[in-house]
């Protein structure tokens, strides 16, 4: 008998698995910009980021004078829920969150400017000394890879196509991709099988390295979800995220 039970329990003790989580993609887009996807518990909520006349400012193309401040529309009021909550974003205790800022251009002078603001509530951002912490995650133009530890606070979106050593990989947070480069399955059906397979062996590459897998340009469709879900990716990226978290959670 002991021979059947220590090969299963080394499998379970190297299998990665992962809840599944939500992307609220673009959600700065939204009629209710954080709220809706806060009371919706998306475990990753992203704002497209650009610095203009020192302040960083959150617009998809590239911004105008009257654009929001990243300070204003999500800093602030994630500061304030975690004054309303006792240092954690929420009355209910499992829920944290990633703040995912998808920076459009010029990194180099974006980051310190982000981490000037995190660094003036570091109980709300840093949770390496507030396991209910908001992780800040940095996507879209990120620095070089040997300089991610100059970042206190940051962790970052990987790629497949890139290569971390075991430290570096301790920055990163997840691993991204744009599905068009794996499928143009449009949602409507089953994922054609040499598609399935092609994206099987990205998805088992991630988990090799202990880090969840999100694909952007997706099929934004129920059946989309659950297919993605089905195959084993592990944060679905939304602009949908009420529905979403209807349908899969």
């Amino acid at each position: 008998m002991r021979s059947y039970i220590l090969p299963a329990l080394l499998w379970l003790t190297t299998a990665v698995t992962y809840a599944q989580k939500i992307q609220a993609h673009n959600d700065y887009a939204q009629p209710q910009p954080f709220v809706n996807a806060y009371e919706k518990r998306a475990d990753f909520i992203e704002a497209d980021v650009w610095l203009l006349n020192g302040k960083l400012v959150v617009s998809h193309e590239k911004p105008t004078a009257n654009a929001p401040t990243l300070d204003s529309l999500y800093l602030k009021p994630i500061v304030r829920l975690f004054l309303q909550n006792k240092d954690k974003p929420s009355p209910d205790r499992d829920y944290t969150f990633n703040l995912m800022i998808d920076v459009k251009e010029n990194p180099a002078e974006v980051l310190p400017a982000l981490i000037t603001l995190l660094q003036e509530n570091l109980p709300v951002f840093n949770r390496a000394a507030n396991t209910k912490a908001v992780q800040v995650v940095i996507s879209g133009e990120r620095p070089k890879i040997p300089v991610y530890f100059d970042y206190p606070l940051l962790q970052f979106d990987g790629r497949p196509s890139e290569v971390y050593d075991s430290e570096t990989l301790q920055r990163v947070a997840l691993i991204s991709d744009n599905f068009q480069s794996y499928s143009r399955w449009n949602g409507i059906g089953d994922i054609p099988d040499a598609d399935r397979d092609k994206l099987k062996r990205v998805i088992k590459r991630a988990h090799s390295d202990n880090k969840p897998i999100r694909f952007w340009a997706i099929p934004d469709t129920p059946n989309g979800w659950k297919q993605l879900k089905k195959l084993g990716v592990d944060i679905i990226n939304t602009d949908k995220v009420a529905e979403c978290v209807e349908a899969i959670r």
